[in-house]
């Protein structure tokens, strides 16, 4: 299970006393015991919920990110950047633009979109296809170039 490991991989990052990971790796692990005593959530957390949980801390750190550089905290952006790396290395890999744009499209040929107006339609059934797969800012930003 991923929680293992990510316990593993704690013990290693002291023993190395990598401070970034570290961090990183405690907030992911703090992350992953919230989902856990959740109300109504199992008694383990899965491998995919898991992953949603990793989506959402790689979220979170992306538009920290977009925060701090704007406003010209480089010694933040860092760090949040060290973590978003750290946190990568557990999700699942991403599909490039490409892999996304012709999943995008058989969508739209399925759901028979035709225009932007029509976004509501295709954005659901694509996130749900490709959940864990592309980010939805993404999917989103394709969706409106393929039906400008």
């Amino acid at each position: 299970m991923l929680s293992d490991k990510i316990n593993a991989d704690i013990k290693t990052a002291m023993l190395a006393r990598q401070e970034a990971r570290l961090r990183a790796l405690r907030s992911i692990k703090a992350a992953l015991l919230l989902a856990a005593t959740e109300k109504g959530a199992a008694e383990a957390v899965t491998d995919e919920k898991a992953t949603q949980v990793l989506q959402k801390l790689a979220k979170q750190r992306k538009d920290s990110m977009d925060i701090y550089q704007q406003n010209g905290r480089d010694d933040l952006y860092n760090g949040e950047k060290e973590e978003l790396e750290v946190i990568s290395e557990y999700l699942p890999a991403q599909m490039s633009e490409g892999e996304i744009t012709l999943v995008l499209s058989q969508i739209i040929a399925e759901t028979g979109a035709t225009s932007a107006a029509e976004i509501g339609k295709v954005m659901p059934v694509a996130m749900k296809q490709l959940a864990g797969k592309a980010d939805g800012k993404t999917i989103q930003t394709l969706l409106k170039t393929l039906l400008g």
